[in-house]
């Protein structure tokens, strides 16, 4: 009996097999559409499946390690096929969509992005916030009774050294 193929994980961090998440942009409909996709790269094939609020679909496509371009196919189950071309630099993959016209269907394009879910939005940049502690000097500070201090001294740092 013959095993069936199995496909090779891809290895290159920007392309992990998993769950993604993301959004298209649609001009006639303003705002983010999120999606849920859970995608599977190997041999510089994409495949997987997902949902957002226009129903389930398959995702069929390729990718390019050199470059990072993606194109897929975005089957919506017993609807139309949404075409989808991009790029992954290191923060998942962005790029257009394109629905072609047809005898009932106008013409549609717009901006999508997509990243592995544990990434977070790289979309929304966020902010740290850093702060260097102060220096434990490595004599201890010299303790001074109260009668002794003037009215308006003001104590020294133990160590304030970069």
């Amino acid at each position: 009996m013959l095993k069936p193929d199995r496909i090779v994980l891809e290895t290159d961090a920007r392309f992990p097999s998993g769950p993604w998440t993301g959004f298209f942009l649609q001009p006639i409909i303003p705002g983010r559409h999120l999606m849920e996709l859970r995608l599977t790269f190997g041999e510089g094939q994409i495949t997987g499946e997902g949902r957002d609020w226009v129903g389930e679909f398959l995702i069929r496509g390729s990718y390019q390690l050199a470059d990072g371009k993606c194109h897929w196919t975005k089957r919506y189950l017993g609807k139309h096929d949404v075409y989808y071309q991009g790029f992954n630099e290191g923060k998942g993959i962005w790029g257009m969509w394109e629905i072609p016209a047809g005898p009932q269907q106008t013409h549609m394009k717009g901006g999508f992005h997509i990243w592995p879910e544990g990434m977070g939005d790289p979309t929304h940049p966020s902010l740290e916030e850093e702060a260097d502690l102060p220096c434990l000097g490595e004599e201890p500070a010299e303790i001074v009774e109260p009668e002794e201090v003037p009215a308006l001294a003001v104590p020294r740092a133990a160590c304030l050294t970069s």
